[in-house]
């Protein structure tokens, strides 16, 4: 059985309530963060834990700010998400890539590229993340880390029907599902990241194995 049989969910799983291209639901720039003050700073604090200083970094589904700790240096920030504006805007950015992943989810990246990936309260809106995340395992440098972050908050008609059926623990369930089931991930922890008060911050972080096998 393959990793894809193995860890399948079914096709409705996938569906969202809005299925219009979403190119146009994200035609006009949107300026705002999607999570509160102390979620973001949790956001900060993994990737000053998880990503090299100097490093090359991948922020996928970017948009106007990558919550990067303003402090440390990156060699590199390629952004990819799918507005053109938001990515211009975004200061730590120093190449942008306007790309609809439920439409192309293939990465026009060389293999081993990146020291680090981030996916940022965006995880929900793909409706092929095995796809996605099997890509990501290919452009990372073997044991580079992914931090995929997540609140309670999303475009409820944009998320998949699998995430609205889910709690926060579900949630991380189902992340970790999809990095099993794409295959190159070693080291998968489940973390609650949560501040006090506010907006929870969860999170599933996975290091790449390297390419998976063809």
């Amino acid at each position: 059985m393959s990793p894809d049989e193995s860890h399948a969910l079914p096709p409705e799983a996938f569906r969202r309530q809005d299925e219009t291209p979403d190119a146009q639901f994200y035609q006009a720039p949107r300026f705002v963060t999607h999570i509160d003050d102390g979620a973001i700073a949790a956001v900060t604090q993994l990737y000053r834990e998880y990503f090299p200083a100097g490093g090359a970094l991948l922020d996928l589904m970017s948009s106007w700010v990558s919550h990067l700790p303003a402090d440390v240096p990156y060699r590199r920030v390629a952004g990819l998400g799918m507005n053109a504006a938001e990515l211009r805007a975004n200061p730590r950015l120093a190449e942008r890539v306007v790309q609809d992943l439920n439409q192309v989810p293939t990465l026009e990246f060389a293999d081993n590229e990146f020291d680090g990936a981030a996916i940022c309260v965006s995880i929900d809106y793909l409706t092929q993340p095995v796809a996605v995340l099997r890509e990501l395992a290919r452009v990372l440098r073997p044991g580079a880390p992914l931090v995929i972050t997540f609140s309670n908050r999303c475009f409820p008609s944009k998320a998949i029907a699998a995430w609205h059926a889910l709690d926060d623990r579900g949630h991380l369930a189902l992340v970790r599902r999809f990095l099993l089931a794409a295959g190159g991930w070693d080291n998968i922890e489940l973390l609650d990241r949560s501040p006090r008060v506010g907006d929870p911050l969860l999170a599933v972080v996975a290091r790449a194995a390297g390419a998976p096998a063809a």
